[in-house]
């Protein structure tokens, strides 16, 4: 099993990024449902394995795109290599049978309301945690045949996604058993970055668990070393989770900025750590 203490292969095996001989790629879905916490339709596309069965249970991945994106964003850009990556792994049995869920993270309660560079404008990012644990979680364990245990159950974020992924995982562990972060943006404590001030989800002093929560199996953190978006914030977020004593995989990805290298390295990494037992 690989440590989840430290990294050995911080960027994803080149065969793992193509099609191979005898693998099955799965299929991408779209949904829509009915959000009680919006009060809005949302929409959110399902990655189902090629061989996806009603008579067996997976588990489910939630994964979550960076601001300004949506349900389309990580699993439309063919750069990203998410079904190559997933689908090979799973052909060589390093990771678990799963469905890829990516919602459209930005929860607005006014369908005029958009993203931007405001306290106000990435508001509704923030209320996803509502809108995942209230009615997106439920309607993907009623339509499709998976886990509802949080040991099948992850959640990984890039950028934006990542830092509302740190938010989730540590708000509620009793939910996601493996929770990893590619690169996430500032804004998880009060700071400061080139485009706003953050107001912060918490305190630097709260980012860790309390003495009863269930700690999860794996919580990773990963940037590139050339990240010209979210620079030194992830590596600010490993500091402070070594600080408070919170358990964690910290790693970069050599010459990776904010892009498909260091999504691909996350996904890799994350996956073979989420692996059969």
């Amino acid at each position: 099993m690989p440590d989840k203490k430290t990294v050995t292969q911080t960027t994803c095996p080149s065969g793992l990024c193509v099609k191979q001989m005898g693998v099955q790629y799965g299929t991408v879905e779209h949904i829509t449902y009915d959000s009680v916490t919006t009060g809005l339709e949302r929409g959110a596309n399902v990655l189902l394995p090629a061989d996806y069965s009603t008579d067996k249970k997976y588990a489910v991945l939630y994964f979550l795109h960076g601001i300004f994106g949506d349900e389309n964003s990580l699993i439309g850009d063919d750069n990203n290599k998410i079904k190559e990556i997933t689908a090979n792994l799973v052909a060589e049995e390093r990771t678990k049978d799963m469905i890829v869920v990516f919602p459209n993270m930005y929860a607005k309660t006014n369908p005029d309301q958009q993203p931007g560079f405001s306290a106000e404008a990435v508001l509704p990012y923030d209320n996803f945690i509502n809108d995942l644990v209230n009615d997106l979680i439920p309607v993907i364990e009623n339509k499709y045949s998976v886990h509802s245990d949080r040991e099948n159950r992850g959640i990984l974020g890039f950028s934006m996604g990542g830092r509302e992924t740190l938010f989730i995982g540590l708000s509620r562990p009793d939910l996601f058993g493996y929770i990893g972060a590619i690169a996430p943006a500032p804004g998880l404590v009060p700071g400061k970055d080139n485009f706003m001030t953050h107001v912060g989800q918490m305190q630097e002093a709260d980012v860790k668990y309390n003495e009863n929560d269930i700690l999860p199996e794996l919580l990773m953190i990963c940037c590139g070393t050339k990240d010209g978006v979210v620079g030194k914030f992830p590596e600010s977020y490993h500091k402070i989770m070594t600080t408070n004593g919170v358990e964690h995989l910290w790693y970069e990805v050599p010459d990776a900025d904010h892009d498909c290298n260091a999504i691909k390295s996350g996904i890799y990494n994350f996956l073979i750590r989420w692996n059969k037992k």
